[in-house]
């Protein structure tokens, strides 16, 4: 049964609908909301790209994407029938009045009509199609809303100049600026965990944490597509964004409630607190071909320039200055063409005080947001039998096992169910953005400027080997017992 969530039609339209962004997560989003129920029945979709293709031929590409069982024929047909595709240029008006035509006779006979704008396109383009959309597409019957996805500039000035062009055509307030893993389960789950359990909110904090580790890992390389990963690099592609806003999460003070401004300042009260990284606080690396020669180094792919200079991996020691967390370092982590696929929260806690059991390990709060979603807690505990021998342990919250029966949403679902519901919770606002730029631009332009020669790393191990050093000396430890979380057999001291 289809959930009303809006208070009139809508109609989205997807620019760059032919391209992989859109066929690859925006359409199957879109699909899951329809599928279970969060799409009313008289949404719209209507596509929007230079290329011109046949209709039932743009359908049958978008379908060939989707996720369904053979018994689920029936939804697809109907989310078909919702899809519509007009081809236009991007910085043309008669493109864009003719678009608009197109929307006005999908609301002929309707009072008020909603159109959600999703820009799932190369930033390049998105200041004439914000222009463009304003100037002949803007409707005046209903709500509009623009979704924009990252990247959100290359440093603070570019960053300026895109909000800048954005605002001169659309309130702060209809504008949606993605960071996919703000609509990832275990992200969203941080502020539950941290201030709904009265047991964590009183160790959270310098007093018992001894550091904080936020890594994210691909066991893939650019694969062909490094010419658009070399304009941007780790930093920007990961760390700047994705594993920055996972850091707010974890450092803000609780919000005044759970409304999206509140939640969003206290975000921004925390970077803040955060000055710009400087060359002794980070290290970055780029990855060679296989130690076995059947994967390719980074600068083997054709597509990217010849001796770049462009980190394909980076890890970064970043300390927030105030009363709760002062000293602590937050380690971000993020790599391609590793040995795993993984992003989580590592929070490690102090040794504790005069322990008298040897061997002893840290506990730890590992927040696992992919794959195989969960949260454990590393324990020391009694070794079954008649020593007092230790082990590590571990209480355990699978998502597979404890909620077998949920459905966890994608991201992308998440994120535009959010948008279409008005709700800016878990997207970027303006001076979050600024305060973003503002800790990572120094240390780019240095990079850039100075053409820091990163350190080499094979495809397929750990990263470079001199992260574990620049890790342990910012405070983490490795345990002293070997340890395996059970849930997937993948070494947490990894």
């Amino acid at each position: 049964m289809t959930v009303n969530l809006l208070e009139s039609d809508t109609v989205i339209v997807v620019f760059g609908a032919s391209g992989d962004l859109a066929k690859k997560k925006t359409y199957p989003a879109l699909f899951g909301l329809y599928k279970n129920g969060f799409l009313p029945a008289s949404t719209q979709i209507v596509g929007y790209a230079r290329s011109a293709i046949k209709l039932e031929d743009f359908k049958q590409r978008i379908i060939s994407f989707l996720k369904f069982h053979p018994s689920e024929h029936q939804l697809v047909d109907e989310f078909a029938d919702k899809l519509h595709y007009v081809s236009g240029k991007y910085d043309d008006d008669a493109s864009f009045i003719n678009l608009n035509r197109y929307l006005e006779r999908l609301a002929e006979n309707k009072h008020r009509i909603n159109r959600v704008f999703y820009m799932a396109l190369p930033p390049s383009v998105f200041i004439p199609v914000a222009q463009n959309i304003k100037k002949n597409v803007y409707t005046q019957q209903g709500f509009n809303r623009l979704i924009v996805e990252k990247p959100f500039g290359r440093d603070s000035e570019s960053s300026r100049v895109l909000m800048k062009a954005l605002s001169a055509s659309f309130k702060e307030e209809e504008i949606y600026r993605i960071d996919h893993y703000l609509g990832k389960e275990m992200v969203k789950n941080i502020m539950s965990l941290r201030f709904a359990n009265v047991f964590l909110g009183a160790i959270w904090s310098k007093e018992y944490i001894e550091n904080v580790q936020v890594t994210f890992k691909e066991p893939f390389g650019t694969e062909g597509r490094g010419g658009y990963f070399d304009e941007f690099g780790i930093i920007r592609d990961v760390m700047q964004n994705h594993l920055l806003q996972i850091l707010s999460l974890v450092a803000m003070e609780s919000p005044a409630s759970l409304d999206a401004e509140d939640i969003r300042t206290a975000k921004v009260d925390v970077l803040k607190c955060i000055e710009p990284i400087t060359r002794d606080n980070i290290m970055i690396g780029q990855y060679v071909r296989s130690a076995d020669g059947s994967k390719p180094g980074y600068l083997d792919d054709d597509t990217v320039p010849s001796g770049s200079n462009t980190p394909t991996y980076a890890v970064a020691s970043i300390f927030v200055d105030n009363a709760r967390w002062k000293g602590v370092p937050f380690i971000l982590k993020c790599g391609k063409a590793l040995n795993e696929q993984k992003a989580e929260i590592r929070i490690q806690f102090r040794d504790v005080e005069n322990c008298i059991f040897p061997n002893h390990s840290r506990n730890e709060l590992v927040i696992r947001v992919q794959p195989n979603e969960s949260v454990y807690m590393k324990i020391m505990n009694k070794k079954p039998g008649l020593s007092m021998d230790t082990v590590i342990s571990e209480l355990d919250l699978s998502y597979r096992r404890r909620f077998s029966d949920a459905r966890i949403p994608e991201a992308y679902e998440s994120l535009i169910l959010d948008a279409l519901q008005g709700d800016h919770s878990n997207f970027v606002r303006d001076d979050e953005l600024n305060e973003a730029w503002r800790i990572f631009t120094p240390i780019l332009h240095e990079i850039e400027r100075e053409g820091i020669e990163p350190l080499k790393y094979v495809y397929g191990s750990r990263g470079p080997e001199e992260a574990d050093q620049f890790i342990e000396s910012h405070g983490f430890q490795r345990d002293r017992q070997e340890y395996i979380w059970t849930e997937d057999q993948v070494s947490s001291t990894q």
